[in-house]
């Protein structure tokens, strides 16, 4: 028996951090908002409520780790919101503007059209669980496989600058470029390519004078032709996995390389 003297111990919290999960609620919402008015017919507002998710989806994780709230339950409900924003919505999206279009064409086209939009949903599910799984395991400077907010960025991207130029989803260019975009961005999320996370970004407080006027720049463009930048920067990202993963694999070949043999014995 316990002595008198000593306390007793609390009851375990069971509640759950408002803030981060607050922030991740939002991110669904605005997933939940593009697949609404994507089914109504304005596809530049869907693509819009999927930017406006990424921007949520990253200042959820931000929050948690500036005011130590990170949770177990707050990493699962992320995933499962970022399922429906970056993996369903993004899907949807894309079948309601173009791809259930293709049906029009033939039968098996409009079976194309279905195909992709559940490829990309099925690879968004596979990565995020994939995710999950290395989570403590992998380095936190790279992902393997496109991250789905970038996957969905470089779809809605897409969306919105087809749409803002004036190309409808029915448009035959459109069709036949939007399920390869559907299918590269769901594969790509997949894949092994390394990809820069940015969590380790900036290293420091301090940070090159550059990045300013880069910065000032980009705004700038941004303000100017908002989805076409968005879709340069989410193309130019994309790239850089293959790009990034090539120059990984040269580079330990030539290390290899470069090592010093093995001397024979002396006779």
């Amino acid at each position: 028996m316990e002595s008198a003297e000593s306390p007793r111990r609390k009851p375990p919290h069971r509640g759950i951090y408002l803030l981060p999960n607050l922030l991740t609620t939002g991110a669904m919402f605005a997933g939940f908002y593009a697949i609404v008015v994507a089914l109504a017919g304005h596809p530049q507002e869907a693509a819009m409520a999927v930017f406006i998710a990424g921007l949520l989806d990253g200042l959820d994780g931000r929050v948690a780790r500036l005011t130590n709230t990170q949770s177990e339950f707050g990493v699962q409900y992320d995933s499962l919101s970022d399922m429906v924003s970056f993996g369903v919505a993004p899907a949807l999206v894309l079948y309601a503007w173009s791809l259930s279009t293709l049906r029009q064409i033939s039968p098996l086209w409009g079976k194309v059209g279905f195909a992709a939009a559940f490829i990309y949903a099925a690879c968004a599910a596979l990565r995020l669980a994939r995710f999950n799984t290395q989570v403590g395991v992998v380095d936190k400077r790279y992902f393997q496989g496109l991250a789905s907010p970038a996957a969905a960025g470089l779809a809605m991207s897409f969306v919105w600058m087809m749409s803002a130029s004036g190309y409808s989803g029915g448009d035959r260019p459109v069709q036949l470029v939007a399920p390869c975009v559907a299918v590269i961005a769901g594969l790509l999320m997949v894949s092994r390519f390394r990809y820069f996370s940015f969590k380790a970004w900036p290293l420091s407080d301090r940070v090159p004078f550059i990045v300013i006027p880069a910065v000032v720049l980009i705004f700038v463009a941004l303000y100017i032709d908002p989805p076409l930048v968005l879709f340069s920067i989410a193309a130019l990202y994309v790239l850089s996995g293959p790009l990034l993963t090539l120059w990984g694999l040269r580079r330990r070949r030539g290390q290899r390389e470069q090592s010093p043999r093995s001397e024979p014995p002396p006779t």
